[in-house]
């Protein structure tokens, strides 16, 4: 038999390696979306453009495993974006894109707007530009119904090992990252991260600290579970799911005093030359081919497209964002008075709903609220880059004329306040659903203080600022008082004196320091009050004790912390986990502002059982007078028309307390 020569053996493996490309290889479907509110007729211009966009995407998203691009102009304007997972082929990326491409169209019939995820790649388009967009209030969550045997231990090395590869992603070339992290001598857990190109570095590390936080909601003591975002995906399994060797491997034993066998090492590296050399010649001409044949492609499509570069500047993002009069009056029926909500020192609250049925909260701004314009949307632009799913969405402003008007979601269930401190509502507030509010708020003040951007720090947490939507998950909004910070400043000082009393820490209220510590002494006083289902107003008639930190010290020092439970919760408490949330919420209150807790911390001592909690020191304001033996008597009406703690500080360093236009400021 005729042996083949060296360049025929050459050449098969060429041509095998090309036709490989073209052999069908199943791509795993995971999840998709699509847009309710914005639809195509069949055979229009905006669906001719779709249809030349998704050939597109197939042909030059193996390339590179990422690609975005457009087809069309304006009005019908079409944007297409694909990602295949870092670890996949070149022959594997196309399958997948390929196949996404047919199936969204399935999917997504006569729809503008669709997204669709598969294991080994995600393929998106719109009708709205979103390259370099952070979008983080819509994401997937997945799991596997299996539990670990030993939950604690699990989501401690879980939440170790995710938190790492997501801040080592943002800083990857590739924005792609695996992992293993030990869990048992005979187990690990594996896990993966990827972003999009098309965003920023920041966002990216912001995208995936969005979905490490929500691993602890979705699949807590999970064998697996997935978080497929617009922007990022994440997942873990307990056994390897991915291509190679992991990026992080898990920890095992060092050789001893770094020694090794020489003749074993001279006979490995002699083998893993002839390797080298096997590879390289057949690697080579491969690769060269596969270049020429890519590059061919791309010149060919280059010759077909018409390139339209999308020069985006921080000005456009406040178009973007801008409403017409006419829009905003039609979705509230002129501002009428059967859709107010409440109002407040900034101005009235409006329900409307826009012509595509989506429901919104309109804020009306006074007009005498004393900021420019361009102050104005500068802010707006701010506000609008914090998405996360327990705050507020900005939807967009109005600036026409005297007119200034901010557009948020509709939350359907109001504040927080309107269940918890009415005595036939909070019925409602179970424990399950009080917990899930609670480690929701901490979420949410987390991204402020660590995840987004910048640091932010909201200075009126309470319970009126805790808005609640349908499933009753809590939304925090307000922002009128929040202070910008860059991520490495932690504290500020103020002459201005804004906030609540009673959710003042007393650092900040006696001298105008505020910090991170401040947003974390507020959701302390919210988290007993979520407890005990009462006001920490509401204690200032008892002669035992002036406040509601003041009550709840009595009975933890006392041994019967459980008294403190709202009666109205019944059998639905869990006491160890209501004493659990009484200590922490101890531990937020105390006077020393560094013997407070952070909230990365605060967020892992209620998800982590395992965590052992410290004793508290005394809270603040116990002995006899609050801050200084000031007394604060009044009471007012807040933002949403109900009864609040607001209050006037007669003192030298405090201003009348005040709802002004949103206050971020970079310092």
């Amino acid at each position: 038999m005729k042996v083949p020569s060296s360049k025929t053996f050459d050449f098969l493996l060429l041509f095998s390696s090309l036709l490989s490309l073209y052999t069908p290889i199943t791509a795993d479907y995971i999840y998709h979306i699509c847009s309710n509110s914005s639809n195509y007729p069949k055979n229009s211009t905006y669906h001719n453009n779709l249809n030349y966009l998704l050939p597109s995407l197939t042909t030059n998203g193996p390339i590179t495993g990422f690609y975005n691009t457009t087809a069309g102009g304006t009005p019908n304007k079409v944007y297409g974006l694909v990602l295949c997972r870092g670890d996949t082929t070149h022959a594997e990326c196309r399958s997948c894109i390929n196949t996404a491409s047919d199936d969204i169209e399935q999917r997504c019939v006569g729809k503008k707007q669709g997204i669709i995820w598969y294991d080994e790649c995600l393929l998106r388009y719109s009708n709205v530009y979103f390259f370099s967009s952070l979008t983080l209030d819509k994401k997937v969550h997945l799991w596997n119904t299996m539990n670990v045997t030993d939950p604690d231990r699990f989501n401690v090395l879980l939440g170790k090992m995710m938190n790492n590869l997501s801040k080592r992603a943002a800083f990857d070339d590739r924005m792609f990252v695996t992992g293993e992290e030990r869990l048992t001598s005979y187990q690990n857990i594996y896990g993966l991260v990827q972003c999009t190109k098309d965003i920023s570095r920041e966002d990216c590390d912001a995208c995936l600290q969005s979905a490490v936080g929500d691993i602890p909601s979705c699949c807590s003591g999970k064998q697996g579970g997935r978080v497929l975002g617009f922007n990022c995906i994440l997942r873990y399994e307990i056994y390897p799911f991915f291509h190679g060797a992991s990026s992080t491997a898990a920890t095992s034993p060092p050789p001893v005093d770094g020694l090794v066998n020489s003749t074993s090492t001279a006979s490995t590296k002699g083998k893993r030359k002839k390797s080298l050399e096997k590879a390289l010649a057949i690697a080579i001409p491969i690769s060269v081919s596969l270049v020429i044949f890519f590059a061919l492609c791309a010149y060919l499509l280059k010759r077909k497209t018409k390139e339209t570069p999308e020069v985006q500047e921080e000005i456009s993002n406040v178009e973007s964002l801008l409403f017409d009069l006419d829009t905003v009056k039609a979705a509230t029926g002129n501002f009428s008075n059967a859709n107010k909500l409440g109002e407040g020192g900034f101005g009235p609250v409006y329900k409307g709903e826009l012509l595509d049925g989506r429901e919104i909260a309109v804020k009306r701004l006074s007009r005498n609220s004393g900021q420019g314009m361009d102050e104005l949307k500068n802010e707006i632009v701010l506000i609008a880059k914090l998405q996360h799913r327990n705050l507020v969405r900005l939807v967009g402003c109005c600036l026409e004329g005297d007119e200034k008007l901010l557009v948020y979601e509709y939350v359907p269930n109001r504040s927080l306040d309107t269940f918890l401190f009415d005595p036939t509502k909070r019925a409602q507030l179970v424990w399950e659903t009080r917990r899930k509010i609670i480690s929701g708020i901490a979420r949410g003040i987390l991204y402020l203080h660590e995840d987004s951007r910048f640091r932010i720090i909201h200075r009126d947490i309470k319970a009126s600022n805790i808005l609640l939507d349908r499933e009753m998950s809590p939304k925090i909004s307000d922002f009128g008082m929040a202070r910008l910070f860059g991520v490495d400043q932690t504290r500020g000082k103020t002459r201005k004196i804004v906030g609540t009393y009673g959710y003042m820490s007393p650092e900040y209220a006696m001298r105008g320091h505020f910090s991170v510590k401040s947003d974390v002494f507020s959701f302390g006083v919210l988290l007993l009050e979520i407890v005990s289902g009462r006001r920490n107003s509401s204690f200032y008639q008892l002669d035992s004790a002036q406040d509601l930190l003041g009550y709840t010290w009595r009975l933890w020092r006392e041994g019967n912390a459980v008294a403190l439970m709202d009666p109205s919760l019944g059998e639905s408490c869990t006491r160890s986990d209501m004493l659990r949330c009484i200590h922490i919420g101890l531990l937020c209150v105390q006077e020393n502002a560094a013997d407070r807790p952070t909230m990365s911390a605060i967020v892992l001592m209620l998800n982590s059982y395992s965590t052992t909690l410290y004793t508290p020191a005394p809270p603040a304001f116990l002995g006899g007078k609050s801050y200084g033996g000031l007394d604060f008597p009044a009471k007012g009406l807040d933002a949403h028309g109900s009864e609040s703690d607001r209050s006037t500080i007669e003192c030298p360093h405090c201003s009348i307390n005040e709802v002004t236009l949103s206050e971020l400021e970079a310092r």
